[in-house]
């Protein structure tokens, strides 16, 4: 009787301890992944000077100007407000920029697209935006890509410039 009454509390701890392990719940991958850059850009330098977080939205059959519409703030990528921190005192667009975190928005254009290092950090998207919070607004040139960029993606040139390009857009601001 001990023996059947110590095998069955056994079984019940085991079942609890088993259930506690599939109690947890992992969310899958994300829709528009989060995403980081830096430079330099090389995997093993360790003197980064500038990291970008960032996530990625896809096209999927949608146009840019759809998801990112003309003369309005937008969050540069999906989810929270893409966030650039300057290691170091730096020119973004030649404008001086203090080192800091700082979040980052554009408003798209044809030709040019307004660049915007806002102090607001860690909101999501565009929504809270307060234009008084800027810190510069810079231009981005715009040229196209010949081929489609499905993700939106960003980027370090060797001339220190950062690229942004979805769709067939590219936009560029120097960095010095």
């Amino acid at each position: 009787m001990k023996t059947s009454l110590f095998t069955a509390l056994l079984v019940v701890i085991s079942l609890v301890s088993v259930n506690d392990l599939n109690a947890q719940k992992f969310r899958s991958l994300d829709k528009s992944p989060l995403d980081v850059i830096a430079y330099p850009t090389g995997h093993r330098e360790t003197n980064k000077t500038i990291k970008i977080y960032y996530s990625r939205p896809q096209l999927k059959g949608r146009t840019v100007e759809s998801l990112a519409p003309a003369g309005k703030v937008w969050r540069t990528g999906a989810n929270e407000a893409v966030e650039i921190t300057f290691a170091k005192d730096t020119t973004f667009g030649g404008e001086k920029v203090k080192a800091g975190t700082y979040s980052l928005f554009t408003i798209p254009g044809e030709k040019e697209w307004t660049v915007i290092l806002n102090s607001a950090t860690n909101v999501w998207g565009a929504y809270s935006y307060d234009e008084a919070k800027d810190v510069v607004r810079v231009s981005g040139k715009v040229s196209k890509s010949d081929k489609e960029i499905e993700a939106y993606s960003m980027a370090f040139g060797k001339k220190k410039e950062l690229f942004m390009g979805w769709g067939n857009t590219i936009v560029t601001v120097p960095i010095e």
